[in-house]
């Protein structure tokens, strides 16, 4: 079932207050995905069907690389769909991201579509993640257990409602979209707004108190910044995304 003991390191690892680095693939390429995947900084890989043209069976294959290259391997949602959240659980993703998370019952729809009765309501089929079969009741076990459910945080609506998603008891981690909630104030991509530091503040401190890791998506590959979330006391961070990272790579400054 994938890399399920590489999965328990990285929660052990928040748990004693260390950061764990992840990334993020919008590219619909098995490739794009193993290069990230088996680079030493990251140890999990997100695959992004909200804003990508990835498919469902791209999806699937694009998860067999990152596992195949000893990362974790997590799914971007496009919306908190119960039946895509089967089917990317089906082919074999350690977690999901919710995004647009706003209330409680978006956190109770997608952790009844995770697990199977009598936890939650999530179909019984034959798939990659249970070895069609024949690993079934150790998977079973497993993804109550282990497999990650990461509410994105990224608007305003979520910052005013956070107490009730974070006490809910669902969560493993979260994770903010920055582009989304400033723009949810009306400032997008603005991030020394008022308004957004604010909110901030407020889904930072109710996460230390419910005890939930405090997860940031820092799409500029910069370093300084990235150093300046761990000091903030983040510990689940995407460090920018493939089609950045190469857009960013390619520009040949003039000498």
């Amino acid at each position: 079932m994938g890399n399920i003991r590489k999965l328990e390191q990285i929660k052990e690892k928040i748990s004693n207050g260390l950061p764990s680095l992840g990334s993020w693939c919008q590219i619909p390429s098995p490739i794009s995905a193993e290069i990230i995947a088996s680079s030493d900084t990251f140890e999990w890989v997100t695959i992004d069907l909200e804003h990508s043209p990835i498919s469902i069976e791209t999806c699937e294959n694009m998860i067999r690389a990152i596992d195949q290259s000893g990362s974790v391997p997590i799914v971007r949602l496009s919306s908190n769909n119960e039946t895509q959240i089967k089917r990317v659980l089906d082919s074999g993703a350690l977690g999901i991201i919710v995004p647009n998370t706003s209330n409680l019952k978006d956190v109770h729809d997608a952790y009844n579509a995770m697990h199977f009765p009598p936890i939650g309501k999530r179909g019984v089929g034959l798939a990659r993640a249970q070895a069609w079969g024949r690993n079934f009741e150790k998977y079973k076990d497993n993804i109550d257990k282990e497999t990650l459910l990461i509410a994105q945080i990224e608007n305003k609506d979520a910052a005013e409602n956070i107490d009730e998603i974070f006490g809910s008891g669902y969560l493993d981690a979260y994770i903010v979209g920055p582009y989304d909630l400033s723009a949810s104030f009306g400032y997008p991509g603005d991030f020394e707004k008022s308004e957004f530091r604010s909110a901030l503040r407020t889904i930072e401190e109710s996460a230390k108190k419910h005890d939930i890791p405090s997860g940031y998506h820092l799409v500029e590959p910069d370093p300084n910044e990235l150093e300046q979330l761990i000091n903030r006391g983040y510990l689940f961070i995407a460090y920018s995304m493939d089609t950045v990272m190469l857009s960013r790579a390619s520009v040949l400054n003039a000498i």
